[in-house]
Protein backbone atom coordinates (compact mmCIF):
# COMPACT_ATOMS: atom_id res chain seq x y z
CA UNK A 1 0.00 0.00 0.00
CA UNK A 2 3.25 2.14 0.48
CA UNK A 3 4.31 1.45 -2.93
CA UNK A 4 3.42 3.96 -6.01
CA UNK A 5 0.48 2.42 -7.80
CA UNK A 6 2.51 1.17 -11.34
CA UNK A 7 5.58 -0.32 -8.98
CA UNK A 8 2.93 -1.87 -6.62
CA UNK A 9 0.79 -3.61 -10.33
CA UNK A 10 3.90 -4.53 -11.71
CA UNK A 11 4.98 -6.39 -9.12
CA UNK A 12 1.74 -7.95 -8.55
CA UNK A 13 1.77 -8.79 -12.53
CA UNK A 14 5.24 -10.62 -11.56
CA UNK A 15 4.33 -12.90 -9.32
CA UNK A 16 0.58 -13.72 -9.94
CA UNK A 17 -0.09 -16.99 -11.23
CA UNK A 18 -1.06 -16.50 -15.08
CA UNK A 19 -3.68 -18.04 -17.20
CA UNK A 20 -1.24 -18.43 -20.03
CA UNK A 21 1.37 -21.05 -19.18
CA UNK A 22 3.26 -19.83 -22.41
CA UNK A 23 3.85 -16.69 -21.22
CA UNK A 24 5.07 -18.06 -17.98
CA UNK A 25 7.62 -20.04 -19.61
CA UNK A 26 9.00 -17.42 -22.04
CA UNK A 27 9.50 -15.00 -19.01
CA UNK A 28 11.58 -17.62 -17.59
CA UNK A 29 13.41 -18.30 -20.56
CA UNK A 30 14.27 -14.82 -20.80
CA UNK A 31 15.71 -15.28 -17.02
CA UNK A 32 17.58 -18.20 -17.77
CA UNK A 33 18.95 -16.50 -20.96
CA UNK A 34 19.93 -13.99 -19.15
CA UNK A 35 21.65 -15.34 -16.31
CA UNK A 36 23.75 -17.35 -18.78
CA UNK A 37 24.65 -15.01 -20.45
CA UNK A 38 25.98 -12.98 -17.88
CA UNK A 39 27.70 -16.01 -16.24
CA UNK A 40 29.41 -17.02 -19.46
CA UNK A 41 30.33 -13.30 -20.08
CA UNK A 42 32.30 -13.28 -16.58
CA UNK A 43 33.66 -16.76 -16.28
CA UNK A 44 35.13 -16.19 -20.00
CA UNK A 45 36.42 -12.86 -19.38
CA UNK A 46 37.88 -14.15 -15.70
CA UNK A 47 39.75 -16.73 -17.58
CA UNK A 48 41.03 -14.59 -20.23
CA UNK A 49 42.30 -12.08 -18.00
CA UNK A 50 43.40 -14.86 -16.06
CA UNK A 51 45.95 -15.98 -19.17
CA UNK A 52 46.62 -12.07 -19.80
CA UNK A 53 48.26 -12.01 -16.51
CA UNK A 54 50.18 -15.36 -16.25
CA UNK A 55 51.31 -14.09 -19.99
CA UNK A 56 52.67 -10.68 -18.24
CA UNK A 57 54.16 -12.26 -15.42
CA UNK A 58 56.09 -14.91 -16.81
CA UNK A 59 57.64 -12.40 -19.42
CA UNK A 60 58.23 -10.05 -16.86
CA UNK A 61 60.40 -12.39 -14.74
CA UNK A 62 62.59 -12.69 -17.25
CA UNK A 63 62.77 -9.25 -18.95
CA UNK A 64 63.46 -5.68 -16.99
CA UNK A 65 60.28 -3.48 -15.79
CA UNK A 66 62.26 -0.46 -18.04
CA UNK A 67 65.55 0.22 -19.28
CA UNK A 68 67.35 3.01 -20.32
CA UNK A 69 70.41 2.94 -23.33
CA UNK A 70 72.34 4.75 -25.49
CA UNK A 71 71.89 5.33 -29.25
CA UNK A 72 76.05 3.93 -29.54
CA UNK A 73 78.25 2.02 -26.57
CA UNK A 74 77.07 3.62 -23.12
CA UNK A 75 80.22 4.41 -21.33
CA UNK A 76 79.00 5.44 -17.59
CA UNK A 77 76.49 2.50 -17.07
CA UNK A 78 78.37 2.21 -13.62
CA UNK A 79 77.11 5.76 -12.89
CA UNK A 80 73.52 4.73 -14.16
CA UNK A 81 72.85 1.98 -11.74
CA UNK A 82 74.25 3.77 -8.70
CA UNK A 83 71.90 7.02 -9.63
CA UNK A 84 69.01 4.29 -10.42
CA UNK A 85 69.45 2.69 -6.88
CA UNK A 86 69.16 6.01 -5.12
CA UNK A 87 65.68 6.42 -6.55
CA UNK A 88 63.43 4.33 -3.68
CA UNK A 89 61.15 3.27 -6.33
CA UNK A 90 63.42 1.01 -8.10
CA UNK A 91 64.00 -2.81 -6.75
CA UNK A 92 67.12 -3.76 -8.63
CA UNK A 93 69.67 -1.82 -11.21
CA UNK A 94 71.88 -4.27 -14.06
CA UNK A 95 73.70 -3.19 -16.98
CA UNK A 96 73.75 -5.56 -20.39
CA UNK A 97 74.82 -5.67 -23.28
CA UNK A 98 72.42 -7.18 -26.29
CA UNK A 99 73.19 -8.14 -29.45
CA UNK A 100 71.71 -10.43 -32.62
CA UNK A 101 73.40 -13.50 -33.07
CA UNK A 102 73.61 -16.62 -35.31
CA UNK A 103 74.25 -20.01 -33.03
CA UNK A 104 75.76 -23.02 -35.01
CA UNK A 105 76.01 -26.33 -33.44
CA UNK A 106 74.57 -29.24 -35.01
CA UNK A 107 71.75 -26.89 -36.51
CA UNK A 108 72.33 -23.23 -36.92
CA UNK A 109 70.05 -21.14 -35.59
CA UNK A 110 69.17 -17.39 -34.89
CA UNK A 111 69.10 -15.97 -31.36
CA UNK A 112 69.42 -12.94 -29.13
CA UNK A 113 72.18 -12.99 -27.06
CA UNK A 114 72.45 -10.87 -23.76
CA UNK A 115 75.48 -9.93 -21.57
CA UNK A 116 75.14 -9.76 -18.33
CA UNK A 117 76.99 -9.93 -14.63
CA UNK A 118 75.28 -12.89 -12.97
CA UNK A 119 75.39 -11.62 -9.58
CA UNK A 120 73.35 -8.46 -10.60
CA UNK A 121 71.44 -10.19 -12.77
CA UNK A 122 69.32 -11.72 -9.85
CA UNK A 123 68.27 -8.02 -9.07
CA UNK A 124 66.41 -7.95 -12.54
CA UNK A 125 65.64 -11.36 -13.21
CA UNK A 126 64.48 -14.50 -12.32
CA UNK A 127 66.16 -16.14 -14.58
CA UNK A 128 68.61 -17.94 -11.81
CA UNK A 129 65.47 -19.73 -10.93
CA UNK A 130 64.89 -20.88 -13.93
CA UNK A 131 67.66 -22.91 -14.86
CA UNK A 132 66.83 -26.79 -15.58
CA UNK A 133 70.37 -27.57 -16.13
CA UNK A 134 73.61 -26.06 -14.76
CA UNK A 135 74.17 -22.26 -13.28
CA UNK A 136 73.84 -19.04 -13.83
CA UNK A 137 76.67 -18.64 -11.56
CA UNK A 138 78.90 -20.58 -14.71
CA UNK A 139 78.74 -17.80 -16.31
CA UNK A 140 82.64 -16.51 -15.41
CA UNK A 141 84.47 -14.16 -16.59
CA UNK A 142 87.11 -15.55 -19.47
CA UNK A 143 85.04 -18.85 -19.58
CA UNK A 144 83.17 -18.20 -22.61
CA UNK A 145 80.42 -20.40 -20.92
CA UNK A 146 76.76 -19.60 -22.61
CA UNK A 147 73.36 -20.57 -21.10
CA UNK A 148 70.09 -20.97 -23.40
CA UNK A 149 66.35 -21.28 -23.55
CA UNK A 150 65.44 -24.91 -23.10
CA UNK A 151 63.56 -24.75 -27.19
CA UNK A 152 66.56 -22.91 -28.51
CA UNK A 153 68.96 -25.31 -27.16
CA UNK A 154 66.41 -28.09 -28.88
CA UNK A 155 66.11 -26.56 -32.11
CA UNK A 156 70.11 -25.99 -32.12
CA UNK A 157 70.39 -29.76 -30.94
CA UNK A 158 73.08 -29.26 -28.32
CA UNK A 159 72.79 -29.66 -24.98
CA UNK A 160 75.30 -28.83 -21.90
CA UNK A 161 78.68 -29.46 -22.46
CA UNK A 162 78.16 -29.09 -26.02
CA UNK A 163 80.10 -26.87 -28.16
CA UNK A 164 78.67 -23.71 -30.22
CA UNK A 165 79.94 -21.44 -32.35
CA UNK A 166 78.63 -17.75 -31.93
CA UNK A 167 78.13 -15.63 -35.03
CA UNK A 168 77.83 -12.12 -34.33
CA UNK A 169 75.48 -9.49 -36.51
CA UNK A 170 78.42 -6.60 -35.34
CA UNK A 171 80.67 -7.00 -38.67
CA UNK A 172 84.26 -5.49 -38.15
CA UNK A 173 85.61 -4.20 -41.42
CA UNK A 174 89.44 -6.20 -42.04
CA UNK A 175 91.59 -6.29 -45.59
CA UNK A 176 89.91 -8.75 -46.43
CA UNK A 177 86.32 -7.41 -45.97
CA UNK A 178 83.64 -7.18 -42.98
CA UNK A 179 84.31 -10.02 -40.89
CA UNK A 180 81.06 -10.80 -38.17
CA UNK A 181 83.36 -11.76 -34.67
CA UNK A 182 83.44 -15.76 -34.19
CA UNK A 183 83.80 -17.55 -31.17
CA UNK A 184 83.42 -20.88 -29.88
CA UNK A 185 81.37 -21.37 -26.58
CA UNK A 186 80.50 -24.06 -24.25
CA UNK A 187 77.23 -24.66 -23.16
CA UNK A 188 76.98 -24.57 -19.68
CA UNK A 189 73.12 -24.48 -18.32
CA UNK A 190 69.76 -24.50 -19.95
CA UNK A 191 66.91 -22.18 -18.77
CA UNK A 192 62.71 -22.87 -18.87
CA UNK A 193 61.06 -19.41 -18.51
CA UNK A 194 57.58 -20.68 -19.84
CA UNK A 195 57.69 -17.98 -22.22
CA UNK A 196 58.12 -18.81 -25.86
CA UNK A 197 60.04 -15.96 -26.77
CA UNK A 198 62.75 -16.14 -24.23
CA UNK A 199 62.80 -19.83 -23.89
CA UNK A 200 62.87 -19.86 -28.10
CA UNK A 201 65.43 -17.30 -28.83
CA UNK A 202 67.73 -16.00 -25.70
CA UNK A 203 70.72 -16.83 -25.52
CA UNK A 204 72.86 -15.41 -21.96
CA UNK A 205 76.65 -14.87 -21.97
CA UNK A 206 79.43 -12.91 -19.57
CA UNK A 207 79.15 -9.43 -19.26
CA UNK A 208 82.66 -9.12 -20.11
CA UNK A 209 83.29 -11.71 -22.28
CA UNK A 210 80.78 -10.26 -24.26
CA UNK A 211 83.06 -6.89 -23.97
CA UNK A 212 86.27 -8.86 -25.10
CA UNK A 213 83.98 -10.22 -27.72
CA UNK A 214 82.69 -6.74 -28.80
CA UNK A 215 85.44 -4.74 -27.99
CA UNK A 216 83.59 -2.71 -26.45
CA UNK A 217 86.26 -1.28 -23.36
CA UNK A 218 84.00 -0.84 -20.24
CA UNK A 219 80.76 -0.06 -22.22
CA UNK A 220 77.42 -1.39 -21.93
CA UNK A 221 74.10 -1.68 -24.45
CA UNK A 222 72.21 0.17 -21.61
CA UNK A 223 70.72 -0.23 -17.83
CA UNK A 224 67.68 -2.92 -16.90
CA UNK A 225 65.26 -1.72 -13.83
CA UNK A 226 63.50 -3.76 -11.96
CA UNK A 227 60.76 -1.50 -9.87
CA UNK A 228 58.86 -2.53 -6.77
CA UNK A 229 55.75 -0.98 -8.85
CA UNK A 230 56.11 -1.88 -12.60
CA UNK A 231 53.10 0.94 -13.63
CA UNK A 232 55.96 3.07 -12.79
CA UNK A 233 58.20 1.86 -15.24
CA UNK A 234 58.10 5.00 -17.97
CA UNK A 235 58.39 7.79 -15.69
CA UNK A 236 60.85 6.30 -13.34
CA UNK A 237 63.26 5.11 -16.53
CA UNK A 238 62.37 8.64 -18.18
CA UNK A 239 63.08 10.90 -14.70
CA UNK A 240 67.05 8.64 -14.38
CA UNK A 241 67.38 8.92 -18.56
CA UNK A 242 66.78 13.31 -17.65
CA UNK A 243 69.09 12.54 -14.92
CA UNK A 244 71.95 11.55 -16.61
CA UNK A 245 70.99 13.98 -20.11
CA UNK A 246 72.20 16.73 -17.63
CA UNK A 247 75.99 15.53 -18.15
CA UNK A 248 75.72 15.75 -22.20
CA UNK A 249 74.79 12.36 -23.21
CA UNK A 250 71.35 11.17 -24.57
CA UNK A 251 69.54 8.08 -23.92
CA UNK A 252 66.88 6.08 -24.97
CA UNK A 253 63.87 4.72 -22.40
CA UNK A 254 61.63 1.87 -23.08
CA UNK A 255 59.70 0.49 -20.42
CA UNK A 256 57.75 -3.04 -20.12
CA UNK A 257 54.42 -2.28 -22.06
CA UNK A 258 56.29 0.07 -25.26
CA UNK A 259 58.61 -3.41 -25.62
CA UNK A 260 55.28 -5.87 -25.70
CA UNK A 261 52.25 -3.28 -26.85
CA UNK A 262 51.42 -5.03 -30.00
CA UNK A 263 51.11 -7.86 -27.92
CA UNK A 264 49.40 -6.52 -25.36
CA UNK A 265 47.28 -4.41 -27.77
CA UNK A 266 45.91 -8.37 -29.02
CA UNK A 267 45.17 -9.74 -25.84
CA UNK A 268 42.91 -6.60 -25.29
CA UNK A 269 41.72 -6.86 -28.63
CA UNK A 270 40.67 -10.66 -28.42
CA UNK A 271 39.15 -9.61 -25.24
CA UNK A 272 37.11 -6.99 -26.42
CA UNK A 273 35.90 -9.00 -29.27
CA UNK A 274 34.95 -12.60 -27.01
CA UNK A 275 32.81 -9.92 -25.06
CA UNK A 276 30.76 -8.53 -27.65
CA UNK A 277 30.29 -12.01 -29.07
CA UNK A 278 28.87 -13.65 -25.59
CA UNK A 279 26.99 -10.51 -25.06
CA UNK A 280 24.45 -11.68 -27.99
CA UNK A 281 23.86 -14.39 -25.69
CA UNK A 282 22.91 -11.68 -22.86
CA UNK A 283 20.73 -10.05 -26.27
CA UNK A 284 19.05 -13.41 -27.29
CA UNK A 285 17.57 -13.44 -23.21
CA UNK A 286 16.43 -9.53 -23.92
CA UNK A 287 14.67 -10.50 -27.00
CA UNK A 288 12.80 -12.88 -25.15
CA UNK A 289 11.69 -10.74 -22.86
CA UNK A 290 10.59 -8.54 -25.63
CA UNK A 291 8.42 -11.38 -27.00
CA UNK A 292 6.94 -12.32 -23.60
CA UNK A 293 6.19 -8.96 -22.80
CA UNK A 294 4.08 -8.30 -26.00
CA UNK A 295 2.06 -11.34 -25.46
CA UNK A 296 1.88 -10.31 -21.92
CA UNK A 297 0.07 -6.98 -22.91
CA UNK A 298 -2.11 -8.80 -25.63
CA UNK A 299 -3.11 -11.31 -22.46
CA UNK A 300 -3.53 -8.05 -20.14
CA UNK A 301 -5.75 -6.17 -22.30
CA UNK A 302 -8.87 -5.55 -19.94
CA UNK A 303 -7.05 -5.08 -17.24
CA UNK A 304 -5.20 -2.38 -18.90
CA UNK A 305 -8.66 -1.05 -20.07
CA UNK A 306 -9.70 -1.35 -16.31
CA UNK A 307 -7.15 0.48 -14.68
CA UNK A 308 -7.79 3.21 -17.36
CA UNK A 309 -11.36 3.79 -16.63
CA UNK A 310 -10.04 3.59 -12.99
CA UNK A 311 -7.42 7.21 -14.09
CA UNK A 312 -4.47 5.55 -14.43
CA UNK A 313 -2.76 7.60 -17.14
CA UNK A 314 -0.98 5.77 -20.17
CA UNK A 315 2.65 7.11 -18.73
CA UNK A 316 1.06 4.96 -15.30
CA UNK A 317 0.08 2.22 -18.03
CA UNK A 318 3.93 2.19 -19.21
CA UNK A 319 5.46 2.69 -16.17
CA UNK A 320 3.61 -0.42 -14.75
CA UNK A 321 4.83 -3.11 -17.56
CA UNK A 322 8.54 -1.51 -17.57
CA UNK A 323 8.43 -2.56 -13.69
CA UNK A 324 7.30 -5.80 -14.52
CA UNK A 325 9.62 -6.33 -17.29
CA UNK A 326 13.21 -4.47 -15.71
CA UNK A 327 12.63 -6.83 -12.43
CA UNK A 328 13.02 -9.85 -15.05
CA UNK A 329 15.91 -8.46 -15.86
CA UNK A 330 17.24 -7.82 -12.38
CA UNK A 331 16.49 -11.48 -11.22
CA UNK A 332 18.41 -12.87 -14.37
CA UNK A 333 21.10 -10.56 -13.88
CA UNK A 334 21.44 -11.17 -10.00
CA UNK A 335 21.70 -15.12 -10.88
CA UNK A 336 23.88 -14.88 -13.77
CA UNK A 337 26.37 -12.36 -11.48
CA UNK A 338 26.15 -15.43 -8.41
CA UNK A 339 26.40 -18.28 -10.72
CA UNK A 340 29.37 -16.59 -12.85
CA UNK A 341 31.12 -15.60 -9.43
CA UNK A 342 30.96 -18.94 -8.45
CA UNK A 343 31.88 -20.93 -11.52
CA UNK A 344 34.93 -18.58 -12.07
CA UNK A 345 36.22 -19.68 -8.28
CA UNK A 346 35.29 -23.31 -9.14
CA UNK A 347 36.43 -24.03 -12.36
CA UNK A 348 39.82 -25.40 -11.48
CA UNK A 349 38.00 -28.15 -9.06
CA UNK A 350 35.56 -28.41 -12.65
CA UNK A 351 38.30 -29.05 -14.98
CA UNK A 352 39.80 -31.28 -12.55
CA UNK A 353 36.67 -33.34 -12.13
CA UNK A 354 36.16 -32.96 -15.67
CA UNK A 355 39.40 -34.75 -16.11
CA UNK A 356 39.17 -37.26 -13.88
CA UNK A 357 35.69 -38.64 -14.93
CA UNK A 358 36.73 -38.57 -18.61
CA UNK A 359 40.50 -39.54 -17.95
CA UNK A 360 41.53 -37.03 -20.24
CA UNK A 361 44.35 -33.55 -19.91
CA UNK A 362 42.77 -30.81 -21.36
CA UNK A 363 45.58 -28.85 -20.55
CA UNK A 364 48.91 -31.47 -20.76
CA UNK A 365 52.08 -29.46 -20.19
CA UNK A 366 54.13 -30.72 -22.76
CA UNK A 367 51.72 -28.33 -25.17
CA UNK A 368 51.09 -25.54 -23.00
CA UNK A 369 53.05 -23.39 -21.03
CA UNK A 370 50.13 -23.45 -17.97
CA UNK A 371 48.54 -27.06 -16.91
CA UNK A 372 45.78 -25.42 -14.64
CA UNK A 373 43.42 -23.04 -15.81
CA UNK A 374 44.74 -19.12 -14.58
CA UNK A 375 41.23 -17.12 -13.49
CA UNK A 376 41.31 -13.48 -12.11
CA UNK A 377 37.75 -12.58 -11.38
CA UNK A 378 37.60 -7.99 -11.70
CA UNK A 379 35.58 -5.91 -10.16
CA UNK A 380 35.04 -3.48 -13.11
CA UNK A 381 34.44 -6.74 -15.65
CA UNK A 382 31.75 -7.95 -13.78
CA UNK A 383 30.12 -4.77 -12.77
CA UNK A 384 29.88 -3.47 -16.54
CA UNK A 385 28.77 -6.87 -17.57
CA UNK A 386 25.85 -6.57 -15.01
CA UNK A 387 24.89 -2.66 -16.41
CA UNK A 388 24.97 -4.09 -19.17
CA UNK A 389 22.46 -6.81 -19.03
CA UNK A 390 20.40 -4.45 -16.43
CA UNK A 391 20.57 -2.37 -19.88
CA UNK A 392 19.55 -4.66 -22.69
CA UNK A 393 16.47 -5.81 -20.25
CA UNK A 394 15.35 -1.79 -19.77
CA UNK A 395 15.50 -0.95 -23.21
CA UNK A 396 13.15 -4.56 -23.95
CA UNK A 397 10.51 -3.70 -22.10
CA UNK A 398 9.98 0.01 -23.66
CA UNK A 399 8.27 -1.10 -26.56
CA UNK A 400 5.82 -3.78 -24.94
CA UNK A 401 5.29 -0.84 -22.58
CA UNK A 402 4.28 1.92 -25.16
CA UNK A 403 2.13 -0.47 -26.61
CA UNK A 404 0.24 -0.91 -23.76
CA UNK A 405 0.06 2.79 -22.87
CA UNK A 406 -1.39 3.14 -26.26
CA UNK A 407 -4.80 0.62 -25.62
CA UNK A 408 -8.08 2.29 -25.92
CA UNK A 409 -10.03 1.19 -23.13
CA UNK A 410 -13.65 1.51 -24.99
CA UNK A 411 -11.82 -1.47 -27.75
CA UNK A 412 -10.14 -3.55 -25.28
CA UNK A 413 -13.59 -3.97 -23.28
CA UNK A 414 -15.96 -4.35 -26.34
CA UNK A 415 -15.93 -7.92 -26.15
CA UNK A 416 -15.60 -8.47 -22.52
Amino acid sequence: MFKPIPVAIGLRYLRAKRRNGFISFISLASILGIAIGVAALITTLAVMSGFQREIRDRMLQMAAHATVSSDGAMDDWQLAVDEAREDKRVAGAAPYIEIPAMLAGPRTEGALVRAVIPDEERKVSVIADRMVQGKLSDLAPGSFNIVLGKELALWAGVGVGDKVVLTLADARATPVGAIPPLKRFTVSGIFEAGYQEYDRNLAIINFRDAQRLLRMGDAATGVRLRLHDMNLAWDVAYDLAGRLARRGAAYRVSDWSHENANMFRALKLEKTMMAILLSLIIAMGAFNLVSSQVMLVTDKQADIAILRTLGLTPRGVMQVFMVQGSLIGVIGTVMGVVGGILLTLNLEHILKAIERVFGVQLLPGDVYYVTGLPTELKADDVTIIALIALLMAFLATIYPAWRAARTAPAEALRYE
